[in-house]
C-alpha cells in the first residue's frame, strides 16, 4: 500500500543505482512548518514498498512510529503500515492517478503502533522526469479517524432510523400544515389500505375530506396544534382506501425551523378499531342484559332519572311499569333453563314491539321487566291501553320444540309525579302494584294506590335496604369457634354474617340472604365477608393469638372461574397465609355443574387453602365426584346432629358420613352440637371437629377476641356450655 511523502530534499547521484545521499536540511522556517503540521509530510519512491525517502516529525503522532523507523524501510515499510484489506485499493487508486497525472486524494486505514486502526486522508502528487517517468511521490497524510467514525455513526443512526421507520408497527408520517403527506412509512400505508407509501402520498391529497369521516376532527386537530403544538391520543374515525371505516389514535407535534417557522407536522398513527369495538362491547355489557340484550338495572336507573328530569322541566306524565311473568319458575324448572331463556328473549321482543322508540324496556332480573313510558298524553286511560296491549302480546302462544305454551304476566304501574318523585320510590311503588296484580289472580295490571305501600318488608324495600347496608357498612361478622374432639383445643372459627339494620335491628341471614341471592347482591356481600374475615384473622395473629383457620361460606354465584384470582388477591392484600383460610361450599352447589366445579376447586386448592363441603347429607353428591373433589373436610348438617341421640336413622347417617370421610382421608366436622349427648356420641364415633352452642355461640369480634385470649391463656380442655 502506498504512503504519503513530503517534497523530499534528497537526490540520486549519477553512476550509483538507487543510492540515496542526504541533502541539505531545509531552511529553519520550513523545518518549523513541517514540525507543526497536524499530519505527516512524506516523499516516497514508486516501488513495491513505497519506500520513504523523507518523512516529517508528524509521523510519530500519526502512526506511533518515529520517522527513522519508516525512513528507507529501516524498521518497516509504509506498505506494511497500511491495513491489509485496503492495500490493493490504495495501490490501484495511486497507479491510476499517476497514469492520468491527477492529484492523489484517498481515505484508508492504517495500523497504529499500539494496534488500533486509524483512518487517514492522503493528498499527494507524482513527480515526473523529462521522459515522463515517475521519479517520486510527495504528499501529506492527516488523521481523520474522528470524522470518519462520526460519519459512520451518523450513517448507522440513519440506517437504524430508516429501519425503525420502515419496520415500525405504528404508522409514521410527516404532513404539510395544509394537509398533504410528505413522508409515510409502510405501516401507515397498510393501515389506510394503500399498497405502498408512494401510493398513499399520491392518492391521499386532502386529509380533511378524504381521510376523516367527520371533517371537523381535522379542524379540532389543527386547533390543538395551534394551541399546544402537539396532540396526544387523538382518536378519530377515518376512511380506508376501500371505503371501510376504522378508528385511529394519533400522536403528533408541530416542527419548526431555526426561524420559528412551521415546517410540518410529524407523528404516529395506531389502528385502534379492535380496542374501540371491545370498549363498546364492554360498555354494552355493563349497561345491557346478556341474555335479552335489553338495558339492565344500571341503565334503567340512569334513563329513569333523565326521564324524571325532563318531566319535571317540561311537564307530562311518566309511567314506570313492573312486568313479572306468572309461573315462570315452574316453566323454567320443568322444561329447563334453555327453554326458560328462550321464553325471556321472546317476551323481551314482544314488550319492545308494544312501545314507542322513546320508551324503554329493561330487564330488572330473573323474569322481571321494567318499562319507562314518557310523555303519556292520554293520562291513565292511555297507559291502560298500553297495558292491555302488553298483556295480550305476552299471552300469545309460543313454540318450544314441538310443543305450544302460553304464559301470562302480572303488571304494576306507578306514575310521576303522583306516586313518587324519585327513581327508587317509583320503582318501589310499581313493584307493590305488581304484587297486588298477582294477588288479584295474575294476568292483569294494577295502578299503584297509597294503601299498597303499607308493608315495609316487601321485596323491593328489602333490596333497597340491602344495597344501602352494603354501602353504609351495616353488615357485621360474628365468629363461632370450632374445636377438636380429640383434645378440646380451638382449631378454627366460622365467619357468620349478620345485618345490623337501623330500622329492623339485628336481621338473621336466613331473612336477607335469599333476597341478596335473587338480586345478585350476594356476590359483593360475599366478597366483603371474605376480605373482612381474612383481615380479622391476620389481626388476631399479629396480636399474638393462636394461628387458626377461619372458615367462610361461599354462595353459588361466587363459584366461578374468576373466584381463584379473587381469593388470591384477598390473601395477598390481607397478608394471611392460605393455610389459615377455609372455604365452605354446599354439595348442591358443586353438583349443579360438577365438571366446572371440579376445575374451580382445583384452582382454589392450588392456592394452599382448605376446602370443606357444608351441609353434607342434604344434597345429592355422587361418590365418584366426591372422590374427585379436592376437599379437606365434610361438614355434617345440623339437622342430622340434632336427632342423633333419639333417632336411629340420623345416628346411622352420621356414622356413615364419618366412616366415608375417613375412608377418603377427609376430616369430619359436626355443626349444631347443643348438648352433652350429641357431644358424647360424636366423640365415641371418632368425629374430628365440632361446633355449636354447647361450645360457643357466634360472637362479635370483641367477644370472640376476649374468648380466644382466655382460652389461649388458660389452655383449658373443651368447654361445656
Amino acid at each position: 500500500m502506498k504512503t504519503v511523502a513530503s517534497r523530499a530534499l534528497c537526490r540520486h547521484e549519477p553512476g550509483r543505482d538507487q543510492a540515496v545521499v542526504a541533502m541539505a536540511r531545509p531552511p529553519r522556517l520550513l523545518e518549523t512548518l513541517l514540525a507543526n503540521l497536524d499530519g505527516m509530510v512524506y516523499r516516497c519512491r514508486d516501488d513495491a514498498y513505497w519506500t520513504l525517502e523523507f518523512v516529517s516529525d508528524g509521523c510519530q503522532a500519526l502512526t506511533g512510529y518515529a520517522p527513522g523507523d519508516l525512513l528507507l524501510n529501516s524498521r518497516l515499510s509504509f506498505l506494511e503500515l497500511t491495513h491489509p484489506d485496503d492495500r490493493d485499493m490504495v495501490r490501484a487508486h495511486i497507479e491510476t492517478c499517476l497514469r492520468e497525472r491527477r492529484r492523489i486524494d484517498i481515505e484508508y486505514r492504517i495500523v497504529h503502533a499500539d494496534g488500533s486502526l486509524r483512518w487517514v486522508w492522503e493528498r499527494g502528487v507524482g513527480l515526473y522526469n523529462a521522459a515522463g517517468k515517475v521519479e517520486a511521490l510527495e504528499g501529506f497524510l492527516q488523521d481523520v479517524t474522528e470524522r470518519k467514525e462520526a460519519a459512520q455513526a451518523l450513517q448507522e443512526a440513519e440506517r437504524r432510523y430508516r429501519s425503525i421507520f420502515e419496520n415500525a408497527i405504528e404508522g409514521v408520517f410527516q404532513t404539510t400544515p395544509d394537509g398533504t403527506y410528505i413522508a409515510v412509512n409502510p405501516a401507515l400505508a397498510r393501515i389506510y389500505g394503500y399498497h405502498s407509501p408512494e401510493d398513499l402520498i399520491v392518492g391521499l391529497r386532502d386529509i380533511s375530506h378524504q381521510l376523516y369521516v367527520e371533517p371537523e376532527r381535522r379542524t379540532e386537530f389543527m386547533r390543538l396544534m395551534e394551541q399546544h403544538g402537539s396532540v396526544s391520543n387523538f382518536e378519530s374515525r377515518v376512511y380506508r382506501r376501500d371505503g371501510d371505516i376504522i378508528w385511529i389514535s394519533e400522536n403528533a407535534r408541530a416542527v419548526y425551523d431555526d426561524a420559528d417557522k412551521l415546517i410540518c407536522y410529524e407523528g404516529t398513527v395506531e389502528a385502534i378499531t379492535e380496542r374501540k369495538l371491545y370498549e363498546a362491547e364492554m360498555r354494552h355489557q355493563a349497561t345491557h342484559d346478556a341474555l335479552t340484550g335489553l338495558p339492565n338495572r344500571n341503565m334503567l336507573h340512569e334513563h329513569l332519572q333523565r326521564a324524571i328530569q325532563v318531566a319535571r322541566q317540561k311537564g307530562g306524565l311518566t309511567a314506570v311499569v313492573f312486568v313479572d311473568l306468572d309461573q315462570f319458575k315452574f316453566i323454567n324448572d320443568s322444561l329447563g333453563h334453555q327453554v326458560g331463556d328462550e321464553l325471556l328473549k321472546t317476551v323481551a321482543q314482544r314488550l319492545q314491539a308494544c312501545l314507542r322508540d322513546t320508551d324503554m324496556v329493561a330487564r330488572q332480573g330473573g323474569d322481571e321487566f321494567v318499562l319507562v313510558l314518557q310523555n303519556q298524553t292520554g293520562g291513565e286511560q292511555g297507559i291502560a291501553e298500553v297495558m292491555q296491549r302488553i298483556l295480550a302480546a305476552v299471552a300469545r302462544p309460543w313454540q318450544a320444540g314441538d310443543r305450544e305454551f302460553q304464559v301470562t304476566a302480572s303488571i304494576g304501574v306507578s306514575r310521576y309525579p303522583a306516586d313518587g318523585k324519585d327513581v327508587e320510590t317509583l320503582l318501589k311503588q310499581a313493584d307493590s302494584a305488581m304484587y297486588r296484580a298477582k294477588e288479584q289472580g295474575r294476568n292483569n295490571f294494577q295502578f299503584f294506590a297509597p294503601w299498597m305501600d303499607t308493608q315495609v318488608s316487601n321485596r323491593l324495600e328489602m333490596l333497597i335496604n340491602l344495597r344501602r347496608a352494603l354501602d353504609q357498612e351495616e353488615f357485621k361478622l360474628y365468629y363461632q369457634p370450632k374445636l377438636s374432639l380429640k383434645d378440646g383445643s380451638v382449631i378454627g372459627a366460622e365467619a357468620l354474617i349478620r345485618w345490623q339494620s337501623p330500622e329492623q335491628g339485628m336481621v338473621p341471614p336466613d331473612r336477607f340472604i335469599p333476597f341478596a341471592e335473587d338480586a345478585g347482591l350476594i356476590v359483593p356481600i360475599g366478597e366483603w365477608v371474605l376480605r373482612t374475615a381474612c383481615h380479622q384473622n391476620k389481626c388476631w395473629q399479629q396480636a399474638g393469638l393462636p394461628t387458626i383457620p377461619v372458615a367462610v361460606n361461599l354462595s353459588p354465584r361466587q363459584l366461578n372461574q374468576s373466584l381463584p384470582d379473587f381469593v388470591s388477591d384477598v390473601l395477598a392484600q390481607s397478608g394471611l397465609a392460605p393455610s389459615c383460610l377455609e372455604l365452605e361450599i354446599t354439595e348442591n352447589v358443586v353438583m349443579k355443574d360438577a365438571e366446572k366445579s371440579v376445575a374451580t376447586l382445583h384452582a382454589l386448592k392450588r392456592l394452599g387453602l382448605q376446602i370443606s363441603v357444608d351441609d353434607f347429607g342434604t344434597g345429592y353428591s355422587s361418590l365418584s365426584y366426591l372422590r374427585r373433589f379436592p376437599v379437606d373436610a365434610l361438614k355434617i348438617d345440623k339437622s342430622f346432629v340434632r336427632d342423633i341421640a333419639r333417632d336411629a336413622d340420623s345416628a346411622a347417617i352420621v356414622k356413615a358420613v364419618i366412616s366415608l370421610a375417613h375412608i377418603l382421608n377427609l376430616r369430619v366436622i359436626a355443626e349444631g352440637v347443643e348438648d352433652e349427648e350429641q357431644h358424647a356420641f360424636l366423640k365415641e364415633n371418632a368425629c374430628d371437629e365440632v361446633q355449636g352452642y354447647y361450645f360457643g355461640k357466634p360472637m362479635a369480634v370483641a367477644d370472640f377476641t376476649e374468648w380466644l385470649t382466655r382460652r389461649a391463656g388458660s389452655d383449658l380442655p373443651a368447654p361445656g356450655k
